[in-house]
């Protein structure tokens, strides 16, 4: 199997679900070998994880483009009669079977790569809110349950050439009970197992329908503890929504309760637009900073993230900054090189004056010691 960014789906398996390889030749006169059958590879999408239907065990998680991996071997062809001669049994009728290839019935999942997953109740925005920051156009409507599969949308921040962009997964909402299988339970959740991070959307309307907004964030927070996978581990977002026509209170007390779990917390509005750009923003330093440290860059690049928002006033580029940012570092990093020079330098003609101390001293020594030898001989004299 190789992995292919030319495949999004697998449903090129759905109508053809068996594949064989070319079985090997007979062996030949002369003492010939069998010619070998020819391989067979199958493309799947990235993000598709095999397993071994039988056991249920991981064959392989494809996450990058062009991997390349075995999942079934063929058999070792047998010996034929030249192996069996003997010098008493010179025309042997003998021969060895080839053995059988690898015969395996595997499962295929697909779970979507996104950098950014979006889950809350149903029909609490996250539908328009992926509408609002990318070009993704999913169904909307004001019943819940709208969202009947995953959606994906790419985002793009910032002008060209310094662009930064990820990818935002919108799932079908979660109620409670989910994880049980109330609603469309959380089948649609393992496309966001490899998230970076989660932005939780609570509505804080009083056309929701439900009274309190922290019981809301607490019901999702508990369907994905119950789901696993880490979901309920990964860095997470808090976004009031619906804005122009929430409660101050409830947007004051789910305010309280991200700041007590020290998580950030945005207000937005998908209607006047109001907060979708502070969110976006907010969505990227996550992002850039999973990158940096996935790249292992140094951390000067730390602030390019947040200076590069909107509203800070600096109209330099995100390029420019990274420049400046990289002098400056190369500035903090030649300064103990000089000292250290110095210092060196300093050691050195040290040693040479003190060497140069040395051989004068020697030097007058033995002018002292000659003249005092030549009186006494002109005193003997």
């Amino acid at each position: 199997m190789e992995s292919s960014e030319k495949h999004s789906t697998l449903v090129h398996f759905r109508f053809n679900p068996e594949y064989k390889a070319q079985r090997g030749r007979h062996g030949e006169g002369s003492n010939r070998t069998g010619r070998e059958g020819q391989s067979i590879t199958l493309k799947v999408p990235v993000g598709t994880v095999v397993y071994n239907d039988e056991t249920g065990e991981l064959v392989h998680d494809f996450t990058h483009a062009d991997e390349r991996v075995v999942v079934a071997r063929g058999g070792r062809g047998g010996r034929g009669n030249q192996h069996f001669a003997t010098p008493t049994h010179q025309a042997p009728r003998e021969h060895e079977p080839g053995r059988p290839g690898v015969m395996l019935r595997l499962r295929l999942e697909l779970k979507l790569l996104a950098d950014v997953g979006l889950v809350g109740f149903p029909n609490v925005g996250k539908s328009t809110l992926i509408s609002r920051i990318s070009a993704a156009r999913p169904k909307i409507a004001d019943y819940p349950f709208t969202t009947l599969q995953p959606n994906l949308g790419v985002v793009a921040l910032g002008e060209f050439p310094d662009i930064v962009s990820y990818v935002v997964a919108d799932i079908p909402g979660l109620i409670e009970g989910a994880s049980g299988g109330a609603g469309l339970g959380t089948q649609f959740l393992r496309h966001i197992e490899r998230t970076r991070c989660l932005v939780h959307l609570v509505d804080c309307s009083d056309a929701s329908g439900r009274p309190d907004p922290v019981q809301d964030f607490e019901v999702i927070l508990r369907e994905l503890r119950r789901y696993g996978a880490g979901l309920e581990c990964k860095p997470m977002i808090v976004a009031a929504s619906k804005m122009d026509a929430a409660n101050p209170e409830r947007v004051e007390k789910l305010r309280q309760h991200a700041r007590s779990l020290k998580l950030e917390f945005y207000q937005i509005s998908a209607v006047t637009g109001a907060g979708i750009d502070e969110l976006a923003w907010a969505m990227a330093r996550f992002i850039n900073e999973f990158r940096r440290q996935r790249a292992g860059e140094d951390a000067v690049f730390g602030a390019v993230a947040e200076s590069a928002q909107p509203g800070t006033g600096n109209k330099t580029t995100t390029r420019g900054r990274i420049a400046m940012a990289t002098k400056k570092a190369a500035k903090k990093a030649k300064k103990p090189a000089k000292k250290a020079t110095k210092k060196a330098a300093k050691k050195t003609v040290k040693k040479a004056a003190k060497k140069a101390t040395k051989k004068a001293a020697k030097k007058a020594t033995k002018k002292t010691a000659k003249k005092k030898t030549a009186k006494k001989a002109a005193k003997k004299k």
